[in-house]
């Protein structure tokens, strides 16, 4: 496996994006308008737990680890945006608390584990040859 230190970078752009993205979808689903300012607007609190998160567990050590990394960054976005989120007088009901942990948890576990699953697949290829 490629050393963290070579992971760190990529990995924390890919949180940062997908959390954009995840902002993106849910001001387009709800025709909120002006997604691309929008989308840093809904998606400040989720980015600042992410960056919380990357901090308190030192995720550039093993930024591709489902676990604990991936988790723990997961449950950090969505604890500390919703928090952020009720602190600031943003909307925070339980189904979009719901709909935010299941999305935010594909995006930010699922890349991990393709991401390790095609890091392992060419490793074996390369062993082959």
């Amino acid at each position: 496996m490629p050393s963290p230190s070579r992971q760190w970078i990529p990995s924390a752009i890919a949180d940062v994006l997908l959390i954009l993205v995840f902002a993106a979808i849910g001001r387009d689903a709800h025709a909120r308008g002006d997604i691309i300012s929008g989308a840093f607007i809904t998606a400040w609190p989720f980015l600042t737990g992410a960056a919380l998160a990357w901090m308190a567990i030192r995720a550039w050590r093993a930024p591709l680890a489902v676990w604990p990394t991936g988790v723990l960054v997961w449950i950090s976005v969505v604890l500390v945006g919703m928090l952020l989120r009720a602190a600031t007088g943003q909307t925070v009901v339980l189904p979009f608390v719901l709909v935010a942990s299941i999305s935010l948890g594909v995006f930010l576990l699922g890349y991990r584990v393709v991401a390790r699953l095609w890091i392992r697949a060419t490793q074996r290829r390369q062993r082959r040859v």
